[in-house]
């Protein structure tokens, strides 16, 4: 499985490097993997988070390059540790000892073969709830179908419909196309939604769209999209958080919280279009203490 990293296409971006020999593409990372935190996280989605919390590994580095990142220290900034495949193993196992509803891969496009052989020994060390791919979306289908047999949950973001926002806001080209095709794929390995008797989801797919300042309609055209092309197979989360953040200050337009009328336009606009499952969020979201402190806790 390693051996892909020798010309690496994880994703788009489809920098053929030879991560291997630690050669660097955009993504900015090598053979080994890095992290930044292990936690138990409270705040993700109700039926993913519950009341112990879900066991997240935020991995360092990105494929995306946005100016409002929020987790901009660990995926732009370099900041983590390199760990070995047998240490995450070990690390999918902590979390469940420590109550974790699910093992939750926080931007994990860039290691999928190193996850993947720890999935693999963890699951012999006794590894059993659900692991959650948590991703910004874009990707490629090959590496989402490397996955299939090992994801129980897709959490994919769709972050844009027009691309010309996602060069702008993203650094990246062809946003929509990928990330319409990576779900698809998610959606052909979980396509129906399932949850045990205490509420949490099991199996299945979340699209997670973050909305932005002054992006009402691009937002409307997203939330078209999925539901006329995924129906009721899928649950939409309509996020509220957006902070201006990180470099979004040298854009005016961006560099200010989300106006509540627009937000509460999107959700009305959802509910007429006759979206049935879905998560929205409550006021009180645009804190920065919401962001994760990533000082290498549970490396």
């Amino acid at each position: 499985m390693l051996e892909i990293l020798e010309n690496c296409k994880l994703c788009p971006r489809n920098c053929g490097v030879n991560r291997l020999k630690n050669e660097i593409g955009f993504c900015r990372s090598g053979r080994d993997i890095k992290i930044a935190r292990v936690s138990l996280h409270a705040w993700e989605e109700p039926c993913i988070s519950g009341t112990r919390g879900s066991g997240t590994v935020f991995f360092s580095n990105c494929n995306l390059n946005c100016v409002f990142c929020q987790n901009h220290e660990i995926s732009q900034q370099n900041i983590g540790k390199n760990i070995s495949v047998e240490r995450l193993s070990e690390i999918f196992i902590e979390q469940q000892k420590r109550g974790a509803n699910n093992i939750n891969l926080v931007t994990p496009t860039h290691y999928v073969p190193q996850i993947i052989e720890a999935i693999k020994i963890s699951k012999k060390s006794g590894l059993h709830i659900p692991i959650l791919y948590n991703s910004n979306g874009y990707e490629n289908v090959e590496t989402i179908k490397l996955l299939e047999g090992y994801i129980d949950i897709y959490l994919p973001d769709f972050k844009y419909m027009n691309d010309k926002y996602a060069l702008k806001y993203s650094k990246v080209k062809n946003y929509f196309k990928f990330a319409s095709k990576a779900i698809e794929e998610m959606i052909r390995q979980c396509p129906e939604p399932s949850f045990n008797k205490e509420g949490l989801i099991t199996k299945g797919v979340i699209i997670r769209h973050l909305m932005l300042p002054g992006l009402l309609f691009d937002s409307k055209k997203i939330i078209d999209y999925i539901h006329s092309t995924f129906d009721d197979s899928v649950y939409i989360s309509i996020m509220n958080q957006y902070t201006p953040m990180f470099n979004s200050k040298n854009y005016p337009e961006i560099n200010r919280p989300l106006n509540k009328k627009h937000y509460d336009s999107l959700i009305d606009y959802s509910l007429n279009l006759g979206i049935k499952n879905g998560f929205i969020q409550e006021d009180g979201t645009v804190k920065e203490s919401f962001v994760p402190h990533f000082d290498l806790s549970g490396v």
